[in-house]
């Protein structure tokens, strides 16, 4: 007996080819195969092999990398069967319960060119609920967590978001170099935004780890080149008046007024991108750029607040809320004359 071979008395059409090849003890029993039916078919030289406790593979020889991810999420999750009777046709529910990839493989699930390939992978982290009890075995590492983020699906099993995946890899992870390309990658791929990354990285209280500090500097330098290089597409897109590009303010004779990335003189309007870590109220950060937005306001000097994630998702919207502030400075009072210098 083989995956060609008809089970019964449920039929596989609710599976994909790599589920008819990886199957459950209880998924095997659900269609007829004793338990020491399952056992003679496992014996040396016979045509099936256990992959993990309670999972097998049904062909002899070893496991591709998706059937390894198959077999993983099938330990890890409780496979739910179609019901006696039910239509072919009628879908089947997720059949890795609420278990899904994290830590590398996920990451080279989503195409990261830093990632390892999954062959490589002496193991695949997979992120379930807290109260699964199960242990780690063979090529299957649990990963617990309070809370699950939605699943993304990719070739056919459930992959976590690559933030989340990002943080579990990086607690298996030492080497600085080998975070920080995972890290700039992130960003640099479009894979999502560094403030994502850094919350699931302070959730899992990696930030404070040194090697993971330097990668930080990294993913946030690469963020404000990216960040950069959107509100130059936004203004020149959108057709919006030519700034002076990254330039310092500073009052005639009087103190340093901070640092923006954008500002029209004529209209008293700055645009400063915040590329920070999440904001934390007490940070040191956090507190001068309110202090320095405070104190632009008192001179008259409207400050345009962007983040990278709104020049991504909506810059048409943020195009006009630059053209708003532009084009409200009539009516607001004339600003205090400041310096421009070059950053």
């Amino acid at each position: 007996m083989n995956h060609n071979t008809p089970l019964s008395p449920l039929p596989l059409s609710h599976l994909s080819e790599v589920q008819r090849r990886v199957l459950s003890a209880a998924q095997l029993r659900a269609h007829g195969i004793s338990t020491a039916r399952i056992t003679s078919q496992c014996l040396p030289g016979g045509p099936w092999q256990s992959l993990l406790p309670g999972v097998y593979l049904l062909h002899p020889g070893p496991p591709t990398s998706e059937e390894r991810l198959h077999g993983a999420l099938l330990y890890a999750g409780r496979p739910a069967l179609p019901a006696q009777g039910e239509p072919q046709g009628t879908p089947a529910a997720p059949p890795y319960g609420e278990a899904m990839v994290t830590g590398l493989a996920a990451l080279a699930l989503h195409r990261f060119s830093s990632a390892p390939p999954l062959l490589s992978l002496d193991r695949i982290d997979v992120l379930v609920p807290r109260t699964r009890r199960l242990r780690s075995t063979g090529c299957a590492r649990l990963v617990r967590t309070h809370t699950l983020p939605r699943p993304e699906e990719i070739t056919g099993v459930p992959v976590a978001p690559v933030p989340r995946a990002l943080a579990d890899a990086v607690a298996q992870l030492a080497d600085a170099s080998a975070v920080r390309r995972l890290l700039t990658e992130a960003v640099s791929g479009r894979h999502c935004e560094a403030a994502a990354v850094l919350k699931e990285l302070s959730r899992a209280r990696l930030l404070s780890l040194p090697h993971v500090v330097d990668a930080v500097d990294s993913l946030l330098a690469e963020a404000r080149t990216i960040a950069e290089q959107r509100l130059y597409d936004l203004v020149y897109t959108h057709g919006l008046p030519n700034p002076l590009w990254n330039v310092d303010l500073r009052l005639p004779g009087g103190p340093h007024l901070g640092s923006v990335d954008a500002y029209w003189p004529e209209q008293a309007v700055a645009v400063e991108l915040d590329t920070r870590a999440p904001r934390n109220d007490g940070d040191a950060l956090w507190s001068e750029y309110v202090r320095k937005r405070e104190q632009l306001e008192r001179l008259g000097i409207t400050v345009v607040h962007l983040t990278p994630r709104r020049l991504r998702e909506s810059p048409e919207q943020q195009a006009t809320v630059v053209r708003t502030a532009l084009m409200a400075a009539p009516d607001r009072d004339p600003a205090a004359y400041v310096m421009v210098l070059p950053r």
